[in-house]
């Protein structure tokens, strides 16, 4: 079995060594493919205007001065064309990807981007508190993620399915369980515009967070409320993103307008 790595967070974040620690408890063919540096927030950007960089940092280790769907198509397409991997995973992402985070994400794209091209794919987030800020409970990502992984694999990813696995802020022994959950949703109130000046008194802007004075409950069976519960989050996130429900009202409302 292959399995081909990647991150967001760049080639030389902890996550990806975790990541691939985790990858080597299911196989001994991994690959790394990870951004040269921080591609956090990026989405599922492609890099359409800038060429692609590869660096070979040691067998099987690469660094791509892209995004992480950038790395993942350069693996796929180009460094290991010659057979395709049969799992990608993406992360260990620094931080937990729930709730809106999904659309936001790029451990979550590179994820996608396997799936688009036809291979099962995980994306593997750690949660942090401001405690273990500067020291996250890796082993806890280590000690479940590859047994959570092979069980998935082995009962079959459905097609246009990315797995969006998230590990609670806690010790592995601390862990409650695996939870199936959906996509949580939370209070937007917490992003924030600062603005600041450079040497010269221009005007600049970073978006930041705010913490919130209150925090709201989370919606029951949510990723949000797993982690809350010191349960490993599992997501089926599908790539379709069709409402079919108001697709059905959006029919009713314009059926005058049908051709024919």
């Amino acid at each position: 079995m292959r399995i081909l790595c990647t991150n967001d967070d760049g080639i030389n974040a902890p996550g990806i060594g975790i990541v691939e620690d985790i990858a080597k408890q299911i196989s001994d063919d991994v690959w790394v493919v990870a951004p040269e540096s921080d591609q956090s927030g990026v989405s599922h950007s492609l890099s359409l205007n800038d060429p692609l960089r590869l660096r070979e940092i040691s067998p099987r280790h690469f660094a791509v001065r892209g995004t992480p769907t950038d790395c993942v198509i350069m693996g796929v397409r180009h460094i290991i064309k010659g057979k395709r991997p049969d799992i990608v995973l993406s992360g260990v992402n620094r931080g937990r990807n729930v709730a809106e985070d999904v659309v936001y994400s790029g451990t979550i794209a590179g994820a996608m981007e396997g799936v688009i091209l036809g291979i099962p794919s995980f994306a593997l987030s750690q949660e942090f508190g401001v405690e273990t800020r500067q020291k996250l409970p890796w082993d806890n990502a280590l000690a479940h993620g590859p047994e959570i992984i092979k069980r998935i694999f082995e009962t079959g990813v459905p097609p246009d399915t990315v797995i969006n696995v998230n590990f609670p802020n806690c010790g592995p022994n601390e862990v409650q369980g695996v939870v199936i959950s959906r996509q949580g949703k939370r209070n937007q109130g917490f992003l924030n515009i600062e603005g600041r000046k450079d040497g010269r008194g221009n005007d600049y802007f970073w978006i930041g967070f705010e913490r919130a004075l209150a925090a709201e409950p989370p919606g029951e069976g949510t990723d949000l409320e797993a982690l809350a519960r010191k349960c490993v989050s599992v997501t089926p996130l599908r790539l379709n993103l069709t409402d079919e429900v108001f697709s059905r009202t959006l029919a009713d409302v314009l059926k005058d307008r049908a051709p024919g």
